[in-house]
């Protein structure tokens, strides 16, 4: 497992937006686990997340599984994100899992799944990537 100094500089400002918290990195099926606490800004009137920002949640777990697999090296710039929303997605927690499906020099293909805390899938995606130099701090406007 990554350690906590690795994984910290990886930290993004979008993070505390999305109450991204890391949970686990799986190696041998290249799939890291997220938790994210679902703030009530981002419900809507109908009571779930707004679909834009259940995308967010799906991108972010997705692209750590692929900065993961490339001990930091590279991340991924989403060129095509595919969603699908199986039930609402509500205020609290929820977890996230991404996993790296294929990455070559010029593609990466990416998967990704919503769940609510007692396992019920919540929503799922796929997404079509670039690998890229990982932004720094500085990149980022960020130290």
């Amino acid at each position: 497992m990554k350690d906590n100094i690795f994984l910290a500089s990886f930290i993004s400002p979008h993070t505390q937006l999305l109450g991204s918290e890391f949970q686990s990195w799986d190696p041998d099926t290249l799939t890291a686990t997220m938790r994210f606490t679902v703030k009530r800004d981002v419900i809507t009137a109908r009571g779930g997340v707004q679909g834009g920002l259940v995308a967010g949640y799906l991108d972010d777990v997705m692209g750590y599984a692929h900065v993961l697999s490339t001990d930091g090296e590279l991340a991924p710039l989403t060129l095509e994100l595919s969603m699908s929303l199986l039930k609402p997605v509500r205020e609290g927690p929820i977890i996230g899992k991404g996993r790296v499906v294929k990455a070559g020099r010029r593609v990466i293909y990416l998967e990704g799944e919503l769940l609510s805390e007692d396992g019920e899938v919540l929503a799922r995606a796929t997404s079509t990537n670039i690998p890229t130099p990982r932004p720094t701090g500085a990149d980022m406007g960020t130290t």
